[in-house]
């Protein structure tokens, strides 16, 4: 049976202030904001936030990411990096360099005004 193929996903995150977090994944993260979606390179990254009806039901993973972003390649990662930090990103974990048997890994995580963590990686296979 032939399968469909996906073409993009998001993450649905409630917010506990729609407008505060369009402006932060407009202005830090450079995403495109429109009223039903925060998209960031053609779906490269994208998210439907909806205002939550009590602050209690935003609840971002603990200890882990909420999503991750895969980056083409680990200068594009450092660009990326760079970028963020001018627009005031909110950091979680400054970029980290790993080294596995299979090659190198990098990768950084930002949060936002909620507290969801957005990680951002990118590797290189060893070469030999």
């Amino acid at each position: 049976m032939k399968k469909a193929r996906i073409e993009n996903s998001l993450t649905v995150l409630l917010v506990s202030d729609l407008a505060r977090s369009q402006k932060y994944y407009a202005e830090a993260l450079g995403c495109e904001v429109s009223d039903y979606w925060v998209v960031r390179d053609n779906f490269g990254l994208g998210f439907k936030l909806i205002q939550a009806e009590d602050s209690n039901d935003v609840r971002p993973n603990k200890g882990i990411w909420n999503t991750y972003a895969y980056v083409h390649t680990i200068q594009d990662l450092d660009l990326l990096y760079a970028e963020l930090k001018a627009n005031g990103a909110i950091f979680e974990a400054e970029p980290v360099l790993s080294e596995h048997d299979w090659g190198v890994w990098k990768e950084f995580s930002v949060k936002d005004p909620d507290g969801y963590v957005i990680g951002f990686g990118s590797g290189k296979k060893d070469a030999r």
